[in-house]
């Protein structure tokens, strides 16, 4: 099926991305869509990495999710200026994250509890780059909190703690990555 994507359920604002806002109970293929290596998908937003390494996005964008440099939602992928050499993706309910081949991590969308990492609460519709972390391999998206995983086994985690999903025996946010664990 040369790697297509498939996506069914609420519509809405058009994180099916086939082009409508009409939910669907079976599988749609996603418009314009080959080669997928990854996906996640958010509250209301698609993400899909290609094997050239290129972001792609669709779906609510009211925080700036889709990373399009605007906040308009759009029914079909989209791709995300300014990345390339990412190998995942992940999903918060209204933020994104990707990481490159490189080992780098960048970030956008909310960021009312410093899920992006930037040592700020401002909201980002263009990624940036999560300065702080270097050589991860794995990264993860909660609703409002974000997690990165270094080669050499440190995790890393950053924004919403209001239940201690940092892990850090808090439950304070944190707008900057704190290490958890090696």
């Amino acid at each position: 099926n040369n790697g297509k994507a498939w996506a069914w359920g609420s519509n809405q604002n058009g994180q099916l991305g086939d082009g409508i806002t009409i939910d669907s109970s079976t599988p749609l293929a996603v418009n314009g869509l080959d080669h997928i290596i990854a996906i996640a998908s958010g509250g209301a937003h698609s993400l899909a990495v290609t094997a050239d390494g290129m972001v792609w996005s669709w779906g609510a964008n009211g925080s700036g999710q889709l990373g399009t440099g605007n906040n308009a939602d759009s029914a079909v992928p989209i791709q995300v200026p300014g990345l390339n050499g990412i190998s995942a993706v992940a999903a918060g309910d209204k933020h994104s994250l990707a990481l490159g081949r490189d080992g780098k991590v960048w970030a956008w969308g909310e960021n009312s509890s410093g899920q992006l990492g930037d040592g700020t609460t401002v909201n980002r519709n263009s990624p940036m780059q999560v300065e702080s972390l270097t050589d991860i391999v794995a990264i993860a998206a909660g609703k409002v909190h974000s997690m990165a995983l270094a080669r050499d086994g440190t995790l890393w985690s950053w924004g919403g703690n209001y239940n201690g999903q940092l892990g850090d025996g808090t439950v304070a946010n944190s707008p900057w990555p704190v290490k958890i664990a090696k």
